[in-house]
């Protein structure tokens, strides 16, 4: 299609609800949305406000061809669009990994139903109930609910007729009491279904209704003096409540809530979902999303919520979220419909909850770890935080090792520079150096750089060491300026440089007036942040040290009777400031030449 036809298209696009599907050259499906509007949101792709964003630049340059599908309603616009990704799975969209393979537990939909694990969600009204990430949950799930409830284990058809002539045969659950032999008809269907029921109570974490069936069904039978089935269910409130009690209390109410945390790291994002039910942790589950590169993170929970939920089959009255979903008016009224009550999506304010999840988040951020972990264990493997630093600042080579540098003093005194190695996004301690700066007098923050930098590149010359990818400088246009000198003086002015203005973490680099402003979400912006932390904490720690000795050095001169060979001896015995003083007078007393009297000297002027 051309692309004057495919303006037309855009031009004349419809103004109902609906879906859109961006097409390449090839026509193959990159991209599924959905709008309110069609016509209003295909066009806003093209505007010149849009374009600015990386994401739709991309997406844009290679929309070839579009197709609209309308619907009666937004709602329906959303359910249309999930199915939509699942069926064509286009580039520029985000998905949930592996969402196929998490297993549910089935109840069937039969006279005398069966329990038992699946992963397919079928329409043959049965009930489902997951999906579970965590298999080892899913499991102890199932367990509980074979110990507590007497239902079949086989996979035999039970219709009347199979009951009637009773052609099935007692299995060995019926003789061990696991089982009321629903087969041979020793049980209505009736009374099988109350078992039921409470197993799907059970499942969606109703346990006090179990308990309270467990309870009246212990004192019924101990009232008709059927003691051995009083203890049966004796135990099963028992095993019930041991249960019950290992689950993590977070809320006095009885509302049935979820808790969403996204984090992102690089073009990696994880979900974490706690379900609480009547006020308890019953389950967490996680998600590894893929595809989230270049999008927002309101888009990304926004998506989540869609194919988590559509999994989920159901929804609880509230969803507490990290990040505010983009249209979440929507997508409360598809959860409330899902539900068939209403749904509230909001973020968390009081402190059990913000606690909570603080929890979650914390969770998910430890899975991204684990995943960039393993990618970073292949020999191959290339943060996508160095490729887009590269590309934002215009580098010849992947910056797989920069070496940073910070400078700390209080007007001028203790003056220290400090020096952080990164090799392939990763601190390497090993490389770190220090520097106490001794041609430099009174408060000059440049000169003092120049001279760190001087001392640190003519070393590496001269004993031919590598030398780094890019040098990252905190501070603006003048401590870069100042760098640059330094490497001029070197014959390494080719070495690539940069710097990272404290206040709104701009970007200077040599030959460019203006800095270089990029996206606070932008992995290249966070890892020089984080490189640039790293470079300060190692300064500051240094020049602690420092005026730390300083202080009590000067402390020390003040004691008459103190000579230079006593405080040398304190120093050797203490090696540390706050050992010497956390000491006593009698640790004092064991220094060669200190006396009790020169020891309280010591104590009192340390202690002043």
């Amino acid at each position: 299609m051309s692309n004057s036809d495919l303006q037309t298209k855009i031009k004349d696009a419809p103004v109902d609800p609906g879906c859109y599907l961006y097409k390449n050259s090839a026509g193959k499906i990159i991209y599924v949305g959905k709008a309110k509007i069609l016509r209003n949101r295909v066009r806003s792709y093209f505007s010149q406000s849009h374009t600015k964003d990386p994401k739709t630049l991309s997406l844009v340059a290679h929309i070839a061809d579009v197709e609209f599908i309308v619907t009666h309603s937004e709602v329906e616009a959303l359910i249309l669009e999930n199915t939509l990704i699942k069926k064509h799975r286009p580039k520029y969209n985000i998905f949930m990994k592996d969402d196929k393979t998490f297993p549910y537990l089935k109840i069937t939909n039969e006279l005398f139903p069966q329990i038992f694990v699946t992963r397919k969600v079928i329409k043959d009204d049965a009930k489902y109930f997951g999906p579970y990430t965590d298999s080892s949950n899913m499991k102890e799930v199932l367990r509980i609910i074979k110990k507590l409830f007497a239902v079949r284990d086989c996979s035999f058809k039970l219709d009347e007729e199979t009951v009637q002539s009773k052609k099935v045969k007692f299995c060995l659950n019926y003789h061990i009491h696991k089982c009321e032999g629903p087969c041979q008809g020793l049980i209505s269907p009736e009374d099988y279904g109350v078992t039921i029921q409470k197993i799907a109570q059970f499942l969606r974490g109703k346990t006090t209704e179990t308990l309270e069936f467990f309870r009246q069904k212990m004192e019924t039978a101990a009232k008709e003096m059927k003691f051995e089935i009083a203890a049966k269910y004796r135990d099963s409130y028992s095993a019930l409540q041991n249960y019950s009690r290992r689950q993590s209390v977070e809320f006095n109410d009885q509302v049935d809530r979820d808790l969403l945390a996204i984090m992102t790291e690089e073009e990696t994002a994880c979900a974490v979902v706690f379900r609480i039910r009547e006020g308890k942790l019953i389950g967490k589950d996680s998600f590894v999303l893929e595809g989230v590169a270049k999008h927002e993170p309101s888009e990304v929970m926004q998506t989540f919520i869609q194919q988590y939920y559509e999994k989920a089959l159901t929804a609880p009255q509230e969803v507490l979220v990290n990040i505010y979903p983009d249209e979440c008016d929507v997508l409360k009224e598809w959860l409330s419909e899902l539900r068939g009550t209403r749904v509230a999506i909001s973020k968390p304010a009081k402190e059990e909850r913000l606690q909570l999840m603080k929890m979650a988040e914390r969770n998910a951020s430890l899975q991204i770890k684990e995943i960039l972990l393993k990618k970073s264990q292949k020999e191959d493997y290339t943060p996508k935080s160095l490729i887009r630093l590269q590309t934002d600042l215009m580098l010849a080579n992947l910056p797989r090792r920069i070496e940073a540098f910070d400078i700390s003093n209080i007007r001028g005194k203790f003056a220290v520079g400090s020096l952080v190695t990164f090799v392939d996004a990763k601190a390497k301690k090993s490389d770190y150096r220090r520097f106490k700066i001794k041609t430099v007098e009174g408060i000059d923050d440049f000169s003092m750089m120049a001279e760190v930098i001087k001392r640190r590149y003519s070393r590496q010359v001269r004993e031919s060491n590598d030398l780094p990818d890019l040098i990252l400088i905190d501070g603006g246009k003048g401590q870069l300026s100042a760098g640059k000198q330094a490497l001029f003086g070197l014959n390494l002015d080719r070495l690539p440089v940069a710097g990272i203005a404290k206040r709104l973490d701009e970007i200077f680099v040599p030959d460019r007036n203006d800095p270089i402003l990029l996206r606070k979400d932008s992995p290249s912006l966070i890892l020089l942040q984080k490189i640039r932390d790293e470079a300060h904490r190692f300064a500051i720690t240094y020049h602690r040290k420092l005026r730390g000795k300083g202080e009590i050095g000067s402390e020390l001169d003040r004691i008459v009777g103190l000579g230079a060979a006593r405080k040398k001896e304190m120093w050797a015995k203490f090696k540390t400031i706050s050992a010497m003083k956390s000491a006593s007078v009698a640790d004092y007393c064991e220094i060669k030449g200190v006396g009790p009297k020169l020891a309280q000297k010591i104590w009192d002027q340390l202690h002043r």
